[in-house]
């Protein structure tokens, strides 16, 4: 049974694991659609933002192998079960797959809907050259 999908992004997750699409059809196809990326918020006092820096801090967790793994989601719904376990992780950002690499660079391993059966994890060296 298929998952149920959403966004571009989900259908494009789909096509890829059902082999319609080859890693690189993929890869240039996904640079092209949103994508949702938990970002860390500090706590709010009042309502507002502390001003203390504007570098936005997106989830990373380490693999076995101690290489950063950046967790993005084809959508803030996909996010909501997974983010409960990181505290400050509550919001985030949709953007295009390819703002998210020019902005956090290509030295991370990403895991899209990490612990969903509409995931896929990209390798670090997959993402070389492409932004």
């Amino acid at each position: 049974m298929n998952p149920q999908t959403m966004n571009a992004a989900e259908e494009l997750l789909l096509k890829a694991q059902s082999g319609e699409l080859d890693s690189e059809a993929f890869i240039q196809q996904l640079m092209e659609v949103s994508v949702f990326m938990p970002i860390y918020e500090k706590h709010q006092i009042g309502g507002l933002q502390p001003t203390t820096g504007d570098q936005a801090v997106p989830l990373t967790l380490d693999d076995e192998s101690g290489q950063k793994v950046l967790i993005l989601f084809t959508s803030p719904e996909r996010a909501k079960n997974f983010v409960r376990d990181f505290p400050g992780y509550g919001g985030g950002l949709l953007a295009e797959f390819k703002w998210v690499i020019e902005k956090v660079g290509v030295g991370y391993s990403i895991s899209i809907n990490p612990d969903s059966e509409l995931g896929i994890d990209l390798e670090v060296g997959l993402l070389q050259g492409l932004h």
